[in-house]
């Protein structure tokens, strides 16, 4: 059984002026030790699609639609007490900016255990040796004097490091990772990208990792959804998606990276730009963008098919595309 359902999930932004269609029709499931992640373009609906399984949108201008179950609870109906106890015990994030995460006003020792005081009964002797065993175990090098720092008294890597511990206080079964690691440097990353990794399989949790990077995405992903303009155009094993890609979306990503280029070549772009969210196109939404459109591409939404086991394309053409999809280096 999945630990996290997700059933066309629907997110629009209302104004007085105009409505934005972020997430439409996103469906996928999650189960317990895996990582899945959701990988696109700024703007593809990404980490709307995260925020939504915390219902941390703003309320008033969100309109929500679908179904999101994490372990059996639905999150939607749950009242504000239970969706207060629900973060942090059942789920937990991992922000792209952990400067904005943290209050600078207290250490970053405090607001851990005041995370674990809030959703545990235990003393705060208890919880401050937790959260020096978090510290330490996230690879914070003297962590005892860590905790006593403000989050400005630390580096970008130490920070992100900080929050990491912080989202796993409480010892989640579902951790939400929104690009943790987008503002730190190569070195610094691919350390955070292999503690993460370590730290899920240590604790065997189920992870949902939003990012852009496909070379993040290989690293750390066993499964990945490629969503493009809200929706789902692609998902399928890690493996599958990047050595296979069917959907010329996908395969445009692939081809923009300098991996396995040749010295002075050109880099390959994907042509025009997302579509506006407000007036979605009739038909597909990359149909204007991809280079293998033809006439029925514009007139409907395509549906899901399956390409092979376990992965699915949202494209009328996946079978003829994959046989030519281009398989990096």
């Amino acid at each position: 059984m999945s630990l996290v359902q997700v059933d066309d999930l629907q997110v629009a932004f209302v104004s007085r002026d105009e409505t934005v269609k972020a997430v439409n029709g996103v469906s996928f499931s999650v189960e317990l030790g895996k990582v899945l992640c959701i990988l696109g373009e700024s703007g593809s609906g990404k980490s709307v699609t995260l925020r939504s399984l915390l219902k941390l949108l703003p309320p008033r201008k969100t309109r929500l639609g679908g179904r999101v179950s994490v372990d059996g609870t639905d999150v939607f109906d749950l009242a504000p007490k239970a969706l207060g106890a629900f973060r942090g015990r059942t789920a937990a994030m991992i922000f792209q900016e952990p400067m904005t995460a943290f209050d600078p006003v207290f250490t970053a020792g405090e607001q851990i255990v005041e995370t674990i005081l809030r959703h545990e009964r235990i003393d705060r002797r208890a919880a401050w040796g937790r959260a020096l065993e978090l510290f330490e175990r996230v690879q914070i090098p003297s962590a005892k004097t860590r905790l006593q720092a403000y989050p400005f008294e630390l580096s970008g890597g130490m920070r992100q490091r900080a929050m990491i511990a912080l989202a796993l206080a409480c010892r989640p079964k579902l951790l939400l990772a929104d690009e943790p690691t987008t503002a730190l440097d190569a070195t610094v990353q691919i350390q955070i990208l292999l503690l993460l990794r370590e730290l899920q399989r240590d604790l065997d949790m189920a992870v949902i990792f939003v990012t852009h990077d496909i070379g993040v995405a290989g690293e750390i992903a066993d499964d990945i959804a490629v969503m493009y303009a809200g929706r789902v155009v692609e998902k399928g094993s890690a493996r599958d998606v990047i050595k296979a890609p069917a959907h010329p979306y996908t395969q445009g990503l692939l081809a923009a990276t300098v991996h396995g280029a040749a010295k002075g070549a050109r880099l390959q772009t994907i042509a025009g730009s997302p579509p506006d969210l407000r007036q979605l196109p009739l038909g597909c939404a990359f149909a204007p963008r991809c280079p293998h459109r033809i006439a029925p591409c514009s007139e409907a939404v395509p549906g899901t098919a399956g390409v092979g086991a376990g992965h699915e394309v949202r494209c009328i053409r996946a079978t003829e595309l994959i046989s030519t999809a281009a398989v990096p280096a």
